[in-house]
């Protein structure tokens, strides 16, 4: 069992404590037992962007909207599979997720976050999805572990039939919504086909394919919504 170290804690606004673990060049962002995200287990996160970029790849100059940094890997993706006419929009509710990008992991960061093609709101992303109108061709949410409010209850208005209809409403005609779940949930994708999307649920391994995995580990597979507007 790896053992972390703790580099600081950070309050989600209205939810929980987080806290941001190191071990040698890995880091984590927990609450309690629940991990949130892990530097070496990413290849569904960088998979949201790369799979959602394709999806809109016959748009110029795309307009999309990432609800969640996290540490930056659904971003970095989405910045290499997008031109340089594309515009990018990064909700973080919580700055101190920033300050970590900029400090502790600035490694992984990269300087994503300096790319002249990306836009910070430091704000609820739901904010930002009811306040648009036809204003993005995708709108990339991995804010919670699921379709479910697990950071803060307020997230549950994302993923409810009105929170839906309103991620509808901000996409252009043909626009994208893609959820990064760590578990499958029927429920949900049927919530996505009565909101009127035309929608697709995909698998991902979230270990990279060079990952050094033990031979006995077994695979992980997290799943990704693609609800693409009709």
């Amino acid at each position: 069992m790896r053992e972390y170290d703790l580099v600081d804690r950070a309050q989600v606004p209205g939810g929980v404590e987080l806290q941001l673990l190191r071990s040698g060049e890995d880091f984590a962002i927990v609450f309690g037992r629940n991990e949130l995200m892990s530097s070496d287990m990413f290849a569904s996160e960088q998979a949201l962007a790369t799979l959602t970029c394709e999806r809109i790849a016959a748009q110029k100059a795309p307009q999309v909207l990432i609800g969640g940094y996290g540490m930056g890997f659904t971003l970095r993706a989405a910045l290499a599979a997008l031109g340089k006419d594309a515009s990018v929009i990064v909700a973080e509710l919580v700055p101190q997720i920033l300050v970590w990008a900029r400090g502790p992991m600035h490694r992984l960061t990269d300087g994503c976050l300096d790319d002249a093609r990306v836009t910070l709101v430091i704000d609820d992303v739901g904010l930002l999805i009811h306040s648009a109108a036809s204003g993005y061709d995708a709108i990339l949410l991995d804010v919670d572990n699921g379709p479910e409010g697990l950071t803060r209850r307020r997230n549950d208005i994302l993923y409810s039939p009105a929170g839906l209809q309103a991620s509808r409403k901000a996409l252009r005609s043909g626009g994208v919504l893609a959820v990064w779940s760590a578990d499958g949930d029927g429920d949900f994708t049927q919530r996505l086909e009565q909101a009127g999307f035309d929608v697709s649920e995909v698998k991902v391994n979230a270990f990279p394919a060079d990952a050094d995995q033990a031979s006995d580990e077994p695979c992980v597979n997290h799943h990704i919504w693609f609800a693409r507007k009709r």
